[in-house]
């Protein structure tokens, strides 16, 4: 039986979007598609304009410059009491007399503060919009191009906002170039230490070239693993990729944790990617490497599949993914076009719904129903028991984008429904909850269970652990 209309805008929050809030049902009805599209065209859509949050620089600055007035104190505190010892006084007839012996804060209290502010960010903008299509693309292409927390915890949040939310309607090689050169990414993926062997860093330091962005931005960022390319090409690409880096904090007061390109690391010469020679041109090597693998057909193919898995299916139909790649081609990885393409595709609005929801998704779907936005500790609290830690993959493809992954943590899930069904029984129907994030889409035996319910905190948790509810 076909959706009617309301079928088909409930259809869309869920499978496009966040999830319904109250309203948003109704507010699409007559003409599904074209609110999806007209969100793409909402200016300065996906954007987070917040004076309180710093860039990544700033927050690395900060973070480092708590580290060491930390370590500073504890070092004075430790001469202190050598002090007190030669003089032969006792520690126990010493009262504290000075700033140094005050207590010390949690060890990682500034880098925290500025982790859970970007956290808070993210949450309200996913509560913003009325469908939040652009901003599940955003949270797309940042676990494309992952980077961890538990590396750099400070300037996580930073590079979401620097390197994925300007360029998420953009270009895909201007997006690559953004996250490759982003602090973050040097830091993470320990390029920022990779040195040519033959530069003149290299011939006078024991340090040398490190692998690891040179590989990911192969296998996992464009061309995909087992590809076009070799583990040559990898060596190579390393080599061009040296000398990006960041600038030292402690030597640079006002630039430091900006990115920055040293030539004295940099490996000297001509280096030949995936067939064809770079001429040493300083950090333009990177640049053009960067540019031609944006426009690959392989990275064509490799990004839009996972587009199409990740919005359609865990095995997305060779029509969609081939229609989407040539997209990517004709437009030279217009982003904003390919998400056009994706919504105006038959292949994205068949009726099965067959995509379990990530951990991520189904919370943030069940707070919009609710119309609750948690703060910032207990959303990642979540999170983390539901196994998808906020910007902490445990390896840098990310978190996986298929059922097989997150079927075992249903009952996690029902955990915290439960929990979430308990603070707002008070002032939730369960049946009004089903009105507004399922509308036609729950099933008339889904609504029975949840009337037959024998309480109303009972009918929350089935509503939440619905099969049409964890699905989209």
């Amino acid at each position: 039986m076909a959706l009617d209309a309301k079928g088909a805008a409930a259809l869309a929050l869920h499978r496009f979007g966040l999830g319904p809030r109250a309203g948003s049902i109704a507010a699409i009805a007559a003409d599904p598609r074209g609110a999806l599209l007209a969100e793409l065209d909402q200016p300065g859509i996906g954007q987070i304009a917040n004076a309180e949050l710093m860039t990544a620089a700033k927050s690395s600055t900060a973070a480092f410059n708590f580290r060491q007035e930390r370590q500073a104190r504890l070092i004075a505190q430790r001469q202190a009491e050598e002090e007190r010892k030669e003089a032969g006084n006792s520690m126990q007839d010493m009262e504290p007399k000075t700033d140094n012996a005050a207590p010390l804060p949690a060890e990682e209290a500034v880098p925290q503060q500025i982790f859970f502010r970007e956290v808070k960010a993210r949450f309200d903008a996913a509560f913003a919009p009325e469908i939040g299509f652009v901003e599940r693309l955003i949270w797309f292409w940042s676990n494309h191009f992952c980077v961890s927390a538990d590396s750099t915890v400070s300037m996580t949040g930073a590079y979401e906002r620097e390197a994925i939310r300007p360029h998420v309607l953009g270009r895909f090689a201007d997006m690559l170039l953004a996250c490759e050169g982003h602090q973050a990414m040097l830091f993470y993926l320990d390029n920022s230490r990779s040195i040519g062997p033959k530069s003149v860093a290299g011939l006078v330091n024991t340090r040398g070239l490190n692998e690891n962005l040179a590989r990911e931005i192969l296998e996992l960022h464009t061309l995909g693993v087992r590809s076009v390319y070799t583990q040559e090409d990898v060596t190579s690409f390393a080599k061009v990729l040296t000398g990006w880096t960041i600038l030292p904090i402690a030597t640079s007061p006002e630039h430091g944790g900006e990115f920055i390109f040293l030539p004295r690391m940099h490996e000297p010469g001509p280096q030949t990617v995936v067939g064809k020679v770079y001429a040493q041109s300083g950090v333009e090597q990177g640049r053009a490497v960067l540019a031609d693998l944006a426009r690959h057909p392989a990275t064509a193919a490799h990004v839009t599949r996972k587009l199409a898995r990740h919005f359609c299916s865990d095995e997305p139909p060779d029509s969609l993914t081939e229609r989407l790649a040539r997209r990517f081609l004709e437009t030279d990885g217009d982003l904003k076009e390919i998400a056009r393409t994706l919504v105006e595709s038959p292949e994205t609005w068949d009726e099965q719904r067959l995509k379990l929801k990530r951990p991520s998704e189904w919370l943030v779907s069940a707070w919009r129903g609710i119309g609750v936005v948690p703060d910032a500790q207990r959303g990642l609290q979540a999170m983390a028991y539901l196994g998808e830690r906020m910007w902490r993959p445990s390896a840098p493809i990310g978190f996986p984008d298929v059922q097989a992954a997150w079927i075992d943590g249903l009952a996690q899930r029902l955990d915290i429904a439960n929990r979430v069904a308990e603070l707002v029984q008070a002032r939730i129907e369960p049946a009004e909850f089903v009105d507004v994030a399922l509308g036609p889409l729950a099933s008339a035996e889904t609504r029975q269970a949840i009337g037959r319910a024998e309480s109303r905190q009972q009918g929350l948790t089935l509503a939440l652990m619905a099969p049409e509810f964890q699905r989209r």
